[in-house]
């Protein structure tokens, strides 16, 4: 079965400087109307879960950027691909937002973050078609202006971002998901103009181009030599086939040169914020240096105020320590006499002390064990009334797990969910029990032969455990203190290979537990620690 999850993900699109900007995301959007993508401005996406074989259709709607725009997709999930098959209508040149864009990138977003360049939208008129395929399992899609096909992650200008439609079938739920849309710069910031519109110059050589001019703003000749020789020989090469009118050859040497200046870019990015980062880290050793070189300067002296001052205070100290000696010597032998006879004294105090606490915490030691033996005997007399009140309605059975009430498959119509008089009636009892006892805990869970598919028996079992929860709701229990799982087949409790085992497996069980019931009766208690007496 296929499932469809929509994830409420934040746009974050980051300021230049670095190869990876730290995202700052800000307050989502109030308005209904999508706000338009600037720098440090939020906004959501829905992204879809194609799990399983089998295809669905998600469609597409323009931004505020390009409100017109519209486009539709048909996603089929087989041997382990996607395919995506779309088409776009309403599109307007990229060049309207600024001279640095010449096409637009169709995007796959993940819910971990990374965004996957699908492929460039060929503009016919106003519309445009792309068939393209990802390895991905749960993505959303959007559609970016950018200045060449290569580029590696998506600008700030979006214009097209994918929309669930009411008929895309499966489950839906939600779940939390965030991404960062990361870019090494924003192209508004270069003022490029825009390039000479000449028609005879197919759109490879102009993202060429292009490409060339934003890698010359990140200084990719200098940081990057390599990639950047290896760019402008393929970009020569284009040229030189455009001159000499060899029209077939120019797209294969521009798109090599588009691909060599993309990576030309990567690379001078990270090498200048290695530059950077270097940089600081020596910076930041210089001043540790001269830091450290003033402490130990300031060390030193305090060392030598010291040492003068201990001197002096030595020479005053032995002025009085003859003096003191006579003094010490009388009151030592006084001194002595006292403090033998207040050991005494505190030695016999700390014995009466101990003896006096000892017997207190045996005689609070007693009080809490005959209260824990009261409790514990009031638990196992209200499980076993439970367990006989509970047996009188329905059969139950006292287990580790609580007490088990069993609803047997005939309780439902066959195959069906609703609950029969029968069951109603008997639920209705159990209710008003649990209802004079609070503290007690209901687990529902449904349970199903293995006659029929997995998929059938286990939502038969979760809508039969459902129904029973929402019936003992309805009788004025609350509904936090039940909860309801079904689990199919997975849990027989006796042989499917005959009639009387199956209808056994068909069955209700409402696991009854709590604190006032205690453990199951005949469980041996641990016995309290007992504290040893003390020796006087």
């Amino acid at each position: 079965m296929r499932k469809i999850i929509l994830l409420c993900a934040a746009f974050v699109v980051l300021s230049a400087g670095s190869a990876v900007a730290r995202a700052q995301s800000q307050p989502q959007s109030q308005s209904g109307q999508a706000p338009v993508i600037q720098i440090n401005v939020s906004r959501t996406i829905q992204a879809v879960n194609y799990m399983a074989k089998g295809s669905t259709r998600i469609d597409f709607r323009g931004t505020a950027l390009m409100p017109q725009a519209t486009g539709q997709a048909k996603v089929e999930a087989k041997n382990g691909a996607v395919l995506i098959s779309a088409n776009f209508d309403n599109l307007s040149p990229a060049g309207q937002f600024g001279g640095a864009y010449l096409t637009y990138v169709l995007w796959a977003i993940t819910p971990e973050g990374r965004a996957n360049n699908l492929g460039q939208l060929l503009l016919d008129g106003a519309k445009s078609k792309v068939q393209v395929t990802t390895r991905l399992q749960t993505f959303g899609l959007m559609v970016t202006a950018e200045p060449y096909y290569a580029v590696s992650f998506p600008s700030e200008e979006v214009v097209l971002e994918n929309f669930v439609r009411p008929d895309t079938k499966g489950n839906v739920d939600a779940v939390d998901a965030k991404y960062d849309l990361l870019q090494r710069s924003r192209y508004k910031d270069l003022n490029l103009a825009p390039l000479d519109d000449d028609p005879n110059v197919p759109l490879d050589l102009l993202q060429a181009r292009n490409a060339k001019r934003i890698a010359q703003s990140h200084d990719a000749a200098k940081y990057a030599s390599e990639s950047w020789a290896k760019a402008s020989d393929s970009l020569t090469r284009a040229e030189d086939y455009q001159t000499r009118k060899q029209k077939k050859s120019v797209p294969s040497a521009a798109r090599e040169a588009v691909q060599a200046y993309e990576d030309a870019i990567t690379i001078s990015v990270k090498r200048q914020d290695d530059e950077r980062q270097a940089n600081e880290r020596a910076s930041a050793a210089q001043r540790e240096a001269q830091a450290k070189a003033d402490q130990e300067a300031e060390a030193q002296r305090r060392v030598l105020a010291e040492k003068q001052q201990a001197e002096a205070e030595r020479q005053a100290a032995e002025s009085d320590k003859q003096k003191m000696q006579a003094d010490l010597a009388a009151a030592k032998e006084a001194q002595a006499r006292a403090e033998a006879q207040r050991a005494q004294l505190e030695a016999e105090k700390a014995q009466a002390e101990a003896q006096a606490k000892q017997q207190a915490a045996q005689e609070q030691a007693d009080r809490e064990k005959a209260a824990a033996e009261q409790a514990e005997r009031e638990k196992q007399e209200l499980r076993a009334s439970l367990l006989a009140q509970f047996n009188k309605v329905l059969e139950t059975r006292d287990t580790p797990r609580g007490l088990v009430v069993n609803l047997g498959d005939v309780l439902f119509a066959t195959a069906k969910f609703d609950l029969r008089p029968e069951a109603r009636e008997r639920l209705a009892k159990l209710s008003g029990i649990v209802l004079a006892h609070p503290g007690l805990n209901l687990a529902v869970e449904g349970h199903t032969d293995n006659v029929g598919g997995d998929a059938f028996n286990q939502t038969l079992s979760e809508q039969r455990a459902q129904s029973v929860r929402q019936y003992l709701i309805e009788q004025g229990l609350e509904a936090s203190t039940i909860t309801a799982k079904g689990f199919g087949k997975t849990m027989p409790v006796a042989d499917n290979g005959t009639a009387e085992g199956r209808q056994k497996n068909r069955r209700v069980e409402i696991i009854i537990s709590g604190e006032v019931i205690g453990t199951k009766i005949g469980t041996p208690q641990t016995p309290p620690a007992q504290t040893p007496p003390s020796q006087p």
